[in-house]
C-alpha cells in the first residue's frame, strides 16, 4: 500500500500532449463554425440553436464514457481506448466539415465533431486524477491548459496566416474560403497525431494497483435516491411553465431547448426516485443526485463561466464585424477581414492562456486555488466588458489578456478543486457528470441569448459579450463559496 509516485515534467508533458490536438479541433470549431453557418445561409439569430446540438451531445456522451472507462481494462488500458476512438472520428469530421454542401449537413458534422472530441476529452481529465498524486494535480491540469492554449493559438490564427501566404480568403456566395478549408485539413492531422503521441508514451496503472493506493479518496455514504422525486417534480413544473410562456408570449423557438431540458431532467429524477433497476442510467443519475458538496458549489461557478464563454464563441464574429467593420454581408471583403481578425483574437486569448498556465501554479502557491480562480475570472470579465467600449479592433488584443487568464483558469482550477474530493473508483463518471455544468449553461445561453438581444439590446450581438463579462464576474463571486481542499496552502 503506497501513494501514487510523483511524475517527472516530461511524463506529465507526454500525458497531456493529446490535449493540444483536441483543442486544435475545438479552436477551429469555435473560431470558424459561426462563419461557416452564416456563409451557408444561417441567420445570426439562428446560430445559437445550430450550435446547441454539440454541447447537448457532450451532456449525454461524457457521463456514459466516464462510467464505462471506470470499468474498462484491456490491451490499450483504461482511458486510452476512448482517446483513440474519439480522435479518429473527430479527425474525419474536421476533414469533411468545410466541404459541407448545406447548412444542415454542416450542423450535423458539428454534432459528430463535438461528440467525438467529448469521447476523448473526458478520459483525459480523469487520467490526471488517476495518475498524479494530490500535490501534482494543479500542475497536471495547468499543463493541459498550456497545451490547450498552444493548440488553440495555432488553430485560431491559421486561416489568417494562410491568407498572408496567398491562399484565397474570399469565395463565391455560399462557399467556404480555401483558408478555412486548408485549416480544417491541417487540424484533422494534428488532432489524430497528438492523441496518438499520448497513447504511445503514457502507461496507466492497472485497476488493482490503482485501487490500492493510500492517497485514494474513498466513496462517501450512499444517498437515499427516493428523495429525488421532489426536485424532479419541481423541474417538471418549471419546464411546463416555460412551455406556457413560449406559447403565451410568442418567444423564440430556442427557448424550447430550456423547457425540454427541464422536463427531461425532471422525468429522470422522478424515475430515479421510483426505480429499483441497477443499470448504467440509474448509476449515473444516482451519482449525479449524490454528488459531493464541493461539486455542487462548483456548479454555480461553472454555470456562469461557461454561459459567458459560449456567448463569446457564438457572437464575437457577428459583434465585431457589425460594430467595428460596419457590415453584415458575409460575402464582402470587410466581413471576411473582420472574421479573420476574430480568429486572431481567439488565437491571442489562447496564447495568453498558455502563458497564464505557467503563471497559475505560482498564483496557487501564493493564494490558493480558490482566490487564484476569483482573480482570473475577474480579469476575464473586465476583458469581455471592454468590447462594449472599444471601437478600434486592434485594441481588442488587450482585452484578450484578461480573457486568456480566465480561460486557462476555467480549464484547470475547477478540476483541481474537484478532483481532490472525488472517489478514485468513480473519477471517470464524476468528471463526466461535471461536464453537465459546462453543457447546461451553453443550453441556457442558446435558449435565451437571442431573446435577450431582441428584447433588451435591439439585436446588437456585441451586447452578448457584455453579458458574458458580467457572467464571469458573478462566477468569481460564486467561487468564494467553494471550499479549499484540505491540506492545501
Amino acid at each position: 500500500m503506497t501513494e501514487r509516485s510523483a511524475l517527472s515534467f516530461w511524463q506529465i508533458w507526454n500525458m497531456c500532449f493529446g490535449f493540444l490536438g483536441l483543442q486544435f479541433g475545438l479552436a477551429l470549431q469555435n473560431a470558424n463554425v459561426s462563419r461557416i453557418f452564416q456563409t451557408l445561409g444561417a441567420d445570426v439569430n439562428d446560430i445559437p440553436a445550430l450550435w446547441i446540438a454539440a454541447p447537448l451531445t457532450g451532456l449525454v456522451v461524457q457521463p456514459i464514457i466516464g462510467h464505462y472507462s471506470d470499468r474498462t481494462w484491456n490491451r490499450l488500458g483504461r482511458r486510452r481506448p476512448y482517446f483513440l476512438a474519439g480522435a479518429v472520428f473527430a479527425s474525419l469530421a474536421l476533414l469533411w466539415m468545410p466541404n459541407a454542401p448545406t447548412l444542415w449537413m454542416a450542423a450535423g458534422l458539428l454534432w459528430i465533431l463535438d461528440a467525438s472530441i467529448n469521447v476523448s476529452m473526458e478520459p483525459f481529465r480523469a487520467l490526471v486524477g488517476d495518475q498524479l498524486p494530490m500535490r501534482q494535480g494543479p500542475a497536471g491540469f495547468a499543463m493541459q491548459s498550456f497545451f490547450i492554449g498552444v493548440g488553440a493559438v495555432i488553430a485560431s490564427i491559421l486561416p489568417w496566416v494562410l491568407a498572408q501566404f496567398g491562399v484565397t480568403n474570399v469565395a463565391p456566395d455560399g462557399s467556404i474560403p480555401d483558408t478555412v478549408k486548408y485549416a480544417f485539413y491541417v487540424g484533422g492531422a494534428v488532432l489524430l497525431g497528438a492523441v496518438l503521441w499520448t497513447m504511445l508514451t503514457t502507461r496507466e496503472y492497472p485497476p488493482v494497483q490503482l485501487h490500492s493506493f493510500t492517497d485514494n479518496v474513498p466513496e462517501g455514504p450512499s444517498v437515499d435516491v427516493s428523495r429525488a422525486g421532489r426536485p424532479g417534480l419541481l423541474l417538471l413544473l418549471a419546464g411546463t411553465a416555460v412551455l406556457f410562456a413560449i406559447r403565451h408570449f410568442a418567444l423564440e423557438k430556442e427557448v424550447y431547448l430550456l423547457a425540454g431540458g427541464l422536463i427531461v431532467f425532471g422525468l429522470l429524477l422522478t424515475w430515479l426516485s421510483r426505480t429499483r433497476s441497477h443499470g448504467m442510467l440509474r448509476e449515473v443519475m444516482g451519482d449525479l443526485y449524490g454528488m459531493p458538496m464541493s461539486m455542487r458549489r462548483l456548479a454555480g461557478v461553472q454555470l456562469f463561466s461557461w454561459f459567458s464563454l459560449f456567448a463569446m464563441w457564438i457572437y464575437t464574429t457577428a459583434g465585431v464585424t457589425q460594430t467595428m467593420y460596419a457590415t453584415v454581408d458575409t460575402s464582402s471583403s470587410a466581413y471576411n477581414e473582420g472574421a479573420n481578425w476574430v480568429g486572431v483574437l481567439f488565437a491571442a486569448y489562447n496564447g495568453f492562456g498558455a502563458l497564464a498556465a505557467v503563471v497559475i501554479p505560482l498564483m496557487v502557491r501564493r493564494w490558493g486555488l480558490r482566490i487564484s480562480h476569483v482573480v482570473n475570472l475577474c480579469l476575464g470579465g473586465a476583458g469581455l466588458l471592454s468590447f462594449l467600449y472599444i471601437r478600434d479592433p486592434r485594441w481588442l488584443l488587450a482585452s484578450m489578456v484578461g480573457v486568456g487568464f480566465a480561460w486557462a483558469s476555467i480549464l484547470s482550477l475547477p478540476y483541481a478543486l474537484l478532483s481532490d474530493h472525488l472517489p478514485t473508483a468513480k473519477m471517470g463518471v464524476y468528471m463526466g457528470i461535471f461536464n453537465f455544468f459546462i453543457v447546461i449553461p451553453q443550453v441556457l445561453a442558446a435558449s435565451i441569448l437571442g431573446l435577450l438581444l431582441r428584447l433588451c439590446f435591439h439585436n446588437q450581438p456585441i451586447w452578448a459579450l457584455g453579458l458574458g463579462g458580467a457572467g464571469l464576474l458573478i462566477a468569481g463571486l460564486c467561487t468564494l463559496y467553494v471550499p479549499e481542499p484540505e491540506g492545501r496552502t
